[in-house]
């Protein structure tokens, strides 16, 4: 394999991508989610007892931007549980680089964004995802937060959903102090209605409001998800959304029609552009 990564931990990281494995789904993370939806749920129910509300509102079609709050490593499994469709992460780049768990990251279609600096590769990669009608999956905080409680939402999603045009769905998570060992507590999913930012201007001041729409409803939802872990699940929260099951496989939209990658040199390689030549 060449020496395509960003970071040098590359070649010791891509075991898994050597043997060809992600031939077995033809490199599509569309196809990867329809094996993964039989393992993963059972498996993340096991580590965090879990529950979701209001899945059934996510569009089957189209470009849309999940938009959620961030605790801990649990959350991109939990939303992906109970997502019926695939959702591609912006990730930042250390995750993607740890062996075996980066890999299947990447096979998932989770793709690599440097935190504190412009990032044209990954900025390039959320707007090729919006216009070819994928899930871009977004941790609107910018990194997880250790209050217990959502923190700031930063105008980059907004900013992709106004200028491709695109709605968001808001999600709110309680999973706060969730650890595989020592505090495998209940964790909740609550899903909001898509938000249409179409009509906010394309500039800075538009990206800052709709960040601002998009942090209140993420509060709120986050707020129904720890009562519904206070109240033990129940089977319909105060305005009736109903409790949903993990999504299965033959519930899903995954769309495999759908490209998996751009052809672009910038993202040259099947797994994204952390694989980018340099």
């Amino acid at each position: 394999m060449q020496n395509r990564g960003r970071g040098h931990h590359l070649d010791s990281a891509a075991v898994l991508i050597e043997l060809g494995l992600s031939k077995l789904w033809d490199d599509h993370p569309e196809r990867y989610w329809k094996i993964v939806r039989h393992v993963l749920p059972p498996a993340v129910a096991v580590m965090a007892p879990n529950a979701a509300y209001g899945n059934d509102r996510m569009p089957e079609h189209g470009g849309l931007i999940v938009a959620s709050n961030h605790f801990g490593t649990i959350d991109p499994p939990l939303i992906g549980s109970h997502s019926k469709r695939t959702i591609y992460f912006m990730t930042k780049l250390e995750l993607l680089e740890m062996p075996f768990i980066g890999e299947l990251l990447r096979f998932s279609g989770a793709f690599s964004v440097r935190r504190g600096e412009g990032d044209r590769d990954a900025i390039r990669m959320a707007r090729w995802l919006l216009q070819q009608g994928h899930v871009l999956g977004m941790f609107m905080e910018g990194t997880r937060q250790d209050l217990g409680y959502p923190g700031p939402v930063h105008p980059g999603g907004a900013m992709f959903a106004i200028q491709e045009g695109v709605p968001v769905m808001p999600c709110g998570l309680d999973t706060f102090q969730w650890r595989v060992i020592g505090n495998r507590r209940r964790c909740c999913v609550v899903w909001g209605e898509p938000i249409d930012l179409s009509h906010l201007p394309r500039r800075s001041a538009g990206y800052r409001e709709g960040a601002a729409i998009l942090e209140r409803e993420i509060r709120r939802l986050w707020r129904e998800a720890a009562q519904a872990v206070v109240d033990g699940f129940p089977d319909a929260l105060a305005d009736g959304t109903p409790r949903t099951d993990w999504v299965r496989s033959w519930h899903a939209f995954d769309d495999a029609t759908l490209e998996p990658w751009p052809e672009e040199p910038w993202a040259a390689h099947s797994m994204g552009p952390l694989f980018k030549t340099e």
